[in-house]
């Protein structure tokens, strides 16, 4: 039984979700061309002048509504099509299944970093077309020039624009709806889990991380796996992109540059994230039949675990 869904087919839910993704991708590019021509900034990344306030604060503000345009919406907008009522609650937002997974979820997440300078460096040796360089190159001076501290409040702003909104809108979208829909497709958690990571890199254009973006894809779906709640993959990937956000502050080299990780060190942590996941796995109830039936408040059936 699936009577809390409108639209019961798994592919036509992902069939939906690309095109909404999709639609609001293309919107959310048309508006911010819009507003860049309404303020006189060019769209070219090399023809900015990035220690204009003005321009800065338009860009940032751009920033802030493309998180919210490309990835909040389409996932509202999936959950209403998709679900007759209760729409926060199909998306994952619902406590824990135990307190200590949240606490868990941020150290989980801040432990893989050597592992995740690691896949970055590893990625660096993958050869890009020249196109996608130049693509990578730009996107790289809007980061560098956001980062760049003027006044005391920057910090936080930035937290805010470039750590917070990206943290609860993309889980939304991506461990939300897109891996909702990825591991019902393939009836297997893991599996959903890792696709939804590629995807979820993947859609991000942005190639010179696809490694190490994949595997956090791929570790805050475990944490939302096995937890229950949106709530804790939301936090990880806060914690992650804040602590970025505040040390690339202060050495903005780092934006585009990869700091070192020994590969010791990025193989202890690796070791480390595992047993955390295992714990987590231990700590759930978790299965596939009880997100997936008739009502997500009925009793686990653990024979189907995951």
């Amino acid at each position: 039984m699936t009577s809390h869904l409108r639209i019961k087919s798994p592919r036509a839910q992902l069939g939906l979700f690309l095109g909404l993704f999709g639609l609001c991708y293309l919107f959310t590019g048309i508006l911010s061309v819009n507003v860049c021509d309404h303020y006189h900034i060019p769209v070219v990344s090399s023809q900015i002048d990035w220690n204009d306030a003005k321009t800065l604060r338009v860009l940032k503000t751009i920033q802030a509504f493309s998180s919210l345009s490309m990835f909040l919406l389409p996932a509202v907008l999936f959950a209403v099509f998709t679900f007759y009522d209760h729409h926060s609650h199909y998306l994952g937002f619902k406590p824990a299944e135990k307190p200590q997974m949240y606490i868990l979820a941020v150290l989980g997440i801040l432990l893989a970093l050597p592992l995740v300078v690691w896949l970055g460096k590893l990625n660096e040796q993958i050869p890009l077309p020249s196109s996608l360089n130049q693509l990578e190159k730009e996107a790289g001076d809007q980061i560098q020039a956001f980062l760049k501290i003027r006044h005391r409040y920057d910090v936080w702003l930035n937290v805010f624009i470039i750590a917070l909104l990206p943290a609860i809108c993309e889980e939304m979208c991506f461990r939300g709806a897109l891996q909702r829909i990825c591991i019902n497709i393939f009836k297997n958690a893991w599996v959903g889990i890792i696709v939804t990571g590629i995807l979820f890199s993947a859609l991000h254009f942005q190639f010179q991380g696809f490694l190490p973006r994949m595997f956090l894809g791929i570790l805050l779906g475990a944490f939302y796996w096995y937890s229950g709640s949106l709530w804790t993959s939301i936090l990880a990937h806060f914690a992650n992109n804040a602590l970025q956000v505040i040390m690339a502050s202060y050495a903005t080299r780092y934006v585009k540059e990869n700091p070192d990780a020994p590969m010791l060190a990025a193989l202890g942590c690796t070791l480390v994230v595992a047993a955390i996941i295992w714990y987590y796995r231990k700590l759930s109830t978790v299965s596939y039949a009880r997100v997936y039936g008739p009502d997500e408040h009925t009793p686990p059936f653990n024979h189907l675990r995951a």
